[in-house]
């Protein structure tokens, strides 16, 4: 069966009312049939869409003998006696009394029986925002309890929620939200139907409209404005979008391709796992293969990583490549401390992005009310969010196209009953931005800021950040957002300067430290650091097994030293090896030894140094059996700070001294590298006081018989 439908077999002419009937026969019959048999109904259905409901269940319940009485407030001929006019609420409540301690039942012109049905189209004004009732509820809850007998037809728009007490009182209730997909064909006249092409696809149409009422469709398709056949209907797809934003739903225009650099994995899986999905599912040709397909998409996502890296974007990424509207809710503004209004904002969240379908909804750190139940330490109210996200995501309709989305920077606190299958069940992992990742990052943002950046500032940029975040809090790497600040930083700059030419690497370091709070050293200090940073560069160039050195500096923008020397990421980052951890253990000792013989003293800062030599060593012997006959793990010191408690003072004693021999032993390798490099060491101290860093480049041009061992960053 095609998907398409010839233009001669849709309607010439479309009323609401015949629209109402095409869209909602079946539930319109049941509700007419429930009351008939005596059962209280509820309607959940837009406030447009009402008038027209009740009209058509009018119709039928006049087949049953059954009469309507509409309870809207409206004026009648005896309601205005008094001197003063009453007010719409106490209108309303004056009816209800009369309908329900007057007659239920009344006889036609011809004497026959007619049952009474109370209609209450404005049940919302009962309530408040937070759900609690109103002055006036108090006394409408009494009526409607009074006489157990009378059949209530009450109208609820969806916008409110209503107290228990009420909806109690309704033994059946339906929904008249959006549309279903295999009636639209019904709702569109043989004119409409030109707007879309020669061949009319109700299925493709239902993507943009699956929230929207009949009511409402008629009235969007009836001023769809173009000229007849277009080749491409994306235009009057596009005016469907644009009417059928709610709230603070937005349509993103973020290409994953052109406008997210790198993460070439973290896209190909996207791609693969959620957006050919729903490509082959808006080209499926029949209602079985399309309900199959949407069987396989998960309606809950999760993205996790570390700040910074883009997880929001992505999601507007993947809106963009769906044609859907987006909205973006931060975890703690939903929280309230009215009891109730936390439920109630994100019961809101879902109806509007129903109603704007297709949608994702994105909460920006989920975490804040989604932890685990049970590990709660705030009011309570995160345990009743949680609740309420798993009712709204577990009443998502297979054909409808709304997505959530939960950002995280800690996936591992999340409730676990989010994270099962049918709710959070496709998790999406966006790291830090590899070396590749940063290059085409950077390349996006030097051609939207125009900052011309040559290949060699580009290089730069991608080594400098292959490090922590100058200034920011220890640990910190860099990611998307970093170099986005850096991008705007040089844009800045050259604003200010009024640059034209080229930005090279010098521009982009000027950038990156320009305002760094550095201390004033004197010659004496800078001589030390540059004899220490040294030491480090020399011995690392002689130890085979230590990663290339990236950059050697005495300007440092780090808070935690004055210098440092940077290694490129090791050439084998899963599987180390003795020998590179022995090696490790040799750079970190060269430094103090460099000291030692150029200034028969050492500084203080030597000190970090040989804390983590000896920390690679306890680590080698304790924990990897390593400069010992016996194959034994032994367990790491306790909470408490307690070393190996349950061993004996024979073992520590054995144990200890495998670790200072291994010490010694490096430190004694160490030594001997720097006796038998002074000048190297002299001349890399020289350059590191007359222009403080020396790079890779420049150091490859330096210690040229070293580039076969492999330690140089090409």
């Amino acid at each position: 069966m095609s998907s398409f439908i010839a233009e001669k077999d849709l309607p010439a002419e479309l009323t609401p009312e015949q629209a109402v009937e095409a869209a909602y026969s079946r539930e319109l019959a049941e509700v007419a049939s429930k009351l008939h048999r005596g059962l209280p109904c509820l309607i959940e259905c837009d406030k447009d869409l009402g008038p027209y409901v009740f009209m058509n269940l009018r119709g039928r319940l006049r087949q049953h003998a059954m009469e309507c009485v509409y309870l809207d407030g409206r004026p009648r001929q005896n309601d205005q006696a008094g001197p003063v006019p009453m007010g719409l609420m106490a209108l309303m409540v004056n009816q209800l009394r009369d309908a329900v301690r007057g007659s239920t039942q009344a006889v036609d012109k011809n004497g026959n029986p007619v049952r009474r049905v109370p209609v209450l189209p404005h049940l919302d004004l009962l309530t408040t925002s937070q759900g609690g009732l109103t002055g006036e509820a108090r006394e409408v809850i009494v009526l409607l309890y009074e006489n157990p007998t009378i059949v209530f037809l009450g109208f609820k728009d969806p916008s409110f929620s209503l107290p228990k007490v009420i909806e109690s009182l309704f033994a059946h209730r339906v929904s008249f939200l959006g549309l279903s997909r295999d009636r639209l064909r019904y709702l569109a006249t043989q004119k409409e139907s030109r707007k879309f092409g020669r061949e009319f696809n109700p299925w493709g149409l239902y993507k943009y409209v699956s929230g929207v009422n009949a009511v409402r469709l008629r009235k969007l398709l009836s001023t769809l404005e173009g000229e007849d056949y277009p080749a491409d209907p994306k235009n009057a797809y596009r005016q469907l979008r644009q009417a059928t934003l709610t709230g603070n739903l937005e349509i993103p225009e973020v290409s994953l391709e052109k406008d997210i650099g790198g993460y070439t994995k973290v896209k190909a899986r996207l791609r693969k796992e959620i957006l050919e999905v729903l490509t082959k599912r808006d080209s499926a040709t029949t209602e079985e293969d399309a309900a199959r397909l949407e069987e396989l998409i998960p309606r809950g996502m999760i993205f996790w990583g570390p700040p910074g890296t883009g997880k929001t974007y992505f999601a507007k990424a993947m809106a963009s490549a769906i044609g859907a509207a987006i909205t973006v809710v931060s975890g703690p503004e939903l929280k309230s401390k009215w009891v109730g209004e936390s439920e109630e904002n994100l019961r809101q969240i879902f109806l509007k992005a129903r109603q704007s379908a297709p949608a994702i909804i994105v909460f920006d750190e989920l975490d804040s009310f989604a932890t685990a139940r049970g590990t709660y330490s705030g009011s309570g109210v995160e345990h009743s969010m949680v609740n309420q996200l798993l009712t709204e995501m577990d009443g998502f309709h297979k054909e409808e196209l709304v997505f959530v989305v939960g950002t995280t920077n800690f996936v591992e606190s999340l409730d676990p009953a989010l994270l099962r299958p049918g709710r959070f069940e496709f998790h999406l992992h966006i790291p830090y931005p590899d070396t590749d990742d940063r290059r085409d990052i950077i390349r996006i943002y030097n051609q939207k800021m125009r900052l011309q950046m040559t290949e060699e500032a580009i290089d730069f940029v991608v080594k400098r950040t292959n490090d922590f975040v100058i200034g920011a809090a220890s640990g910190t790497r860099y990611s998307g957002d970093h170099l986005n600040a850096l991008a705007r930083s040089v844009a800045r700059m050259r604003l200010r300067d009024n640059i034209t030419g080229p930005t090279d690497p010098a521009l982009v370091e000027r950038a990156m430290t320009e305002y760094l709070d550095r201390p004033k050293m004197t010659p004496q200090e800078l001589k030390v650091l540059a004899t220490h940073e040294a030491g480090h560069a020399v011995v690392s160039l002689h130890c085979p097994h230590a990663p290339a050195i990236e950059r050697i500096t005495i300007a440092s923008e780090m808070q935690w030293a004055f210098g440092y020397v940077k290694h490129s990421d090791p050439a084998h980052k899963y599987v180390q090896t003795i020998n590179f951890y022995l090696d490790m253990i040799c750079v970190a000792l060269g430094a103090r030894e460099a000291e030692k013989i150029f200034l028969n003293d050492l500084s203080l800062g030597a000190t970090g140094d040989l804390h983590s030599a000896t920390s690679i060593a306890r680590e080698l012997v304790e924990m990897h059996g390593y400069g010992g006959d016996d194959l034994v793990q032994y367990r790491p010191m306790n909470g408490s700070g307690v070393r190996h408690a349950d061993l004996s003072p024979k073992v520590l004693e054995e144990l200890d001294h495998r670790v200072r021999s291994i010490v010694e032993e490096q430190r004694q390798r160490a030594s001997n590298i720097v006796r038998e490099n002074k000048d190297m060491i002299a001349m890399l101290r020289d350059m590191l006081l007359e222009h403080k860093t020396i790079d890779a480049k420049t150091l490859a041009t330096l210690t040229p018989e070293l580039k076969p061992k492999g330690n140089l960053t090409p």
